[in-house]
């Protein structure tokens, strides 16, 4: 890394940052998973449909984005933007199934127990979760592997993703505290959201940054995975199935608390707004530290835009 933050970064019209990333990852995901026709060919089929059928990409785009700010190399940065694509498609894998949220379509496509059925679907999601593990134990320097082993393993399991399904499930039907919500959502979503960005930045030369800037990291991946929970709630009420890609107006249906049906429709929105300022400010933190370049931020600052800019 510099030793000043006086070279600015190459600048690069973000929404062709964007496709390029997003282009980029599917390539990944494409070489990394079995290859069609691989026995067993129904699960590796299947594998590849949950994860190479679209999406936002927003996992992977922050662990990239997050990657500039400690200069991480490019190898090293899919190995982390699969695991936690990965993860994430397996969580939706068995989300959608029958004994959870017992949803059909997803972005736009029959879900996979739909389409391969639900012991399919469960061994799909068990797969995926597992090859996760196995890219991140593949990165070349063992120190470097150990932290992003652990950060995705803090994040999916019963202190994150796992643990705040949990908590979701047993809210159902009850009206929860905005305290009780907040932390149901930031284990549910915003632990990987979390992980996203601290993997980006750890895939480099985390240990240089100081303090204060691997705080501004932290506190700015926390208000962008809440905003990002808020906005799908906003989303979930205001837009169709066909805009979607999923079940409009589930989560009112199903009677489960979200950031709109406890703060309103406005409430929310004014809420998911103060964190996308409340992430600007912490990156802010970031760029202050003499080893992290300028503008080494600001494609974290555009995905905190993207997400807010869903909700209008």
């Amino acid at each position: 890394m510099t030793e000043n933050n006086n070279t600015e970064m190459p600048v690069m019209n973000f929404g062709d940052w964007q496709r390029d990333r997003v282009t980029h990852i599917d390539w990944v995901a494409g070489e990394f998973l079995p290859k069609p026709g691989r026995e067993p060919k129904r699960l590796t089929g299947a594998m590849r449909y949950a994860t190479t059928s679209g999406g936002k990409r927003i996992r992977a785009l922050l662990c990239y984005a997050a990657g500039l700010v400690t200069e991480a190399d490019e190898k090293t940065l899919d190995r982390s933007a699969i695991a936690l694509e990965l993860v994430h498609a397996y969580s939706l894998v068995h989300d959608d199934m029958p004994c959870m949220d017992n949803d059909t379509l997803r972005r736009g496509k029959p879900t996979v127990h739909v389409q391969y059925g639900e012991a399919l679907a469960m061994l799909t999601g068990d797969a995926l979760q597992t090859e996760a593990f196995y890219s991140l134990s593949m990165v070349e320097n063992p120190v470097v592997a150990a932290r992003l082993l652990a950060t995705l393993a803090r994040a999916s399991g019963v202190r994150g993703m796992c643990g705040g399904q949990a908590l979701d499930l047993a809210m159902v039907g009850k009206q929860p505290t905005e305290a009780e919500l907040l932390r149901m959502q930031s284990m549910k979503t915003g632990a990987l959201i979390m992980a996203a960005v601290l993997m980006g930045a750890q895939s480099g030369a985390w240990e240089r940054l100081g303090l204060g800037a691997q705080a501004g990291l932290t506190a700015s991946a926390d208000a962008i995975g809440l905003a990002f929970q808020i906005v799908d709630d906003i989303l979930d009420c205001t837009q169709d199935t066909a805009t979607l890609g999923k079940t409009a107006g589930k989560d009112e249906k199903d009677d489960k608390p979200t950031w709109v049906s406890l703060l309103g429709l406005d409430g929310a929105k004014t809420r998911a707004r103060e964190l996308h300022d409340r992430a600007l400010t912490a990156l802010a933190m970031v760029e202050a530290d003499e080893n992290v370049k300028k503008g080494a931020t600001d494609r974290l600052a555009q995905i905190a835009d993207l997400i807010i800019a869903r909700s209008y």
